[in-house]
């Protein structure tokens, strides 16, 4: 074989395995069938542009800026419940219980079964083991101590929410994945077996057992390896039960669909909402914790139901500092009245029964200055 066919060969070959694997054949031909798949890649319904034009100069400061750096991350040690297996062995009073693990990674028990959401184990978000965002805390249990899945829950490819060694560790107990179109090559090309793989688009459903999961809209985008375009999809997702439901964001920026979801699939016992690594430099694509309760109250026809705060506290990708998400989720989610959550890592916890709301971060975060848009549009104080 000689020519650009074994380049090609040759590049394959020395491509690191976390990057994924292109879809292709009848896994392509139905992503190319979607209506969000136009002109060759999957598109938000409104432009989406990931970075402002004109930030990476100023991003550039900030990041190397040792101050900023500095509040990027805890002073002192993360405190996290460790779990093991005897937590397990009963099941939720009420029929639904969370336990965040980390991240946007949560273990949902809800009406008898288990569902674990965006599960990261690794120590990296990162195709590389030596370098990328390493976790400021250890995850609350080994992944040979969880317990026995119904599924696995992916919202989309990046680093942070698909994890190549957690998802190899899980294929071998033959759990289900459910993901969005497109990415379920990854899976395969990790080890997952293709019967174990269902592929949704937005506002597709499958059943488990007696669980409804459906995989509903989001204003993100993906990106693994050196791909170019938008080639697997994004999505948020809901999981109903016959007593209860429940909302995972995924990754995204606030947008009118909230609403939508609410009315065409609400109101939730628990939403599980990405409010940290927003950025001015990135504002249609991760929400500020004034949004993410903005979608909660949307997603809920107001308050009701408890909202869990995800993709915070685990690893520094943005330049806000570390407990900045906290603190402005329990400022804005008390003028408004809603419930919100703030478990340790690793507690569990009743959205029916008490919710932890203990400020845990205060005691290991660097001053925070409260200069965040407040709910009801006034400017907190210093």
């Amino acid at each position: 074989m000689t020519g650009p066919q074994a380049r090609r060969s040759y590049v394959t070959a020395l491509r690191p395995a976390a990057f994924g694997a292109a879809p292709t054949g009848e896994r392509l031909a139905r992503m190319q069938r979607s209506p969000q798949f136009v002109a060759g890649q999957f598109n938000n319904p409104l432009p989406t542009p990931t970075m402002l034009p004109g930030s990476a100069g100023r991003l550039l400061r900030t990041q190397l800026s040792k101050a900023d750096r500095t509040r990027r991350a805890p002073r002192g040690h993360v405190p996290v419940h460790r779990l093991g297996a005897a937590d397990w062995e009963q099941g939720p009073v009420s029929g639904l219980r969370l336990t965040w693990m980390g991240h946007s990674s949560v273990l949902v028990e809800i009406d008898g079964r288990r569902v674990l959401f965006d599960p990261v184990w690794g120590q990296r978000c990162s195709p590389f083991t030596f370098v990328g965002p390493r976790r400021v805390h250890p995850v609350p249990l080994p992944l040979a101590e969880l317990p026995d899945l119904d599924a696995v829950v992916i919202s989309h490819d990046h680093y942070d929410h698909l994890d190549m060694p957690t998802i190899r560790a899980l294929a071998r107990t033959g759990t289900t994945f459910v993901v969005p179109l497109g990415v379920g090559a990854d899976l395969e090309h990790w080890g997952v077996a293709e019967s174990r793989i269902v592929e949704l688009d937005w506002h597709e459903s499958t059943k488990i057992a007696d669980l409804t999961l459906t995989a509903t809209p989001a204003q993100h985008f993906c990106g693994r390896g050196l791909r170019g375009g938008q080639h697997t999809l994004w999505a948020s997702w809901v999981v109903a039960g016959p007593q209860h439901r429940v909302f995972h964001s995924g990754d995204t920026g606030y947008w009118a669909e909230f609403e939508t979801i609410g009315r065409q699939y609400g109101p939730f016992d628990a939403t599980m909402i990405q409010l940290g690594a927003y950025s001015e430099f990135w504002p249609a694509i991760h929400m500020t914790p004034a949004e993410g309760l903005r979608a909660h109250l949307d997603l809920q026809g107001g308050t009701g139901g408890v909202l869990l705060p995800i993709h915070w506290g685990t690893f520094n990708l943005a330049p806000h500092p570390w407990a900045e998400p906290a603190e402005w989720t329990r400022d804005v989610a008390a003028e408004a009245g809603q419930a919100v959550a703030f478990p340790v890592p690793g507690q569990r916890f009743e959205p029916a029964g008490e919710v932890p709301d203990r400020p845990w971060w205060r005691a290991i975060s660097h001053p925070l200055t409260r200069t965040w848009q407040r709910a009801e549009g006034l400017v907190g104080e210093a």
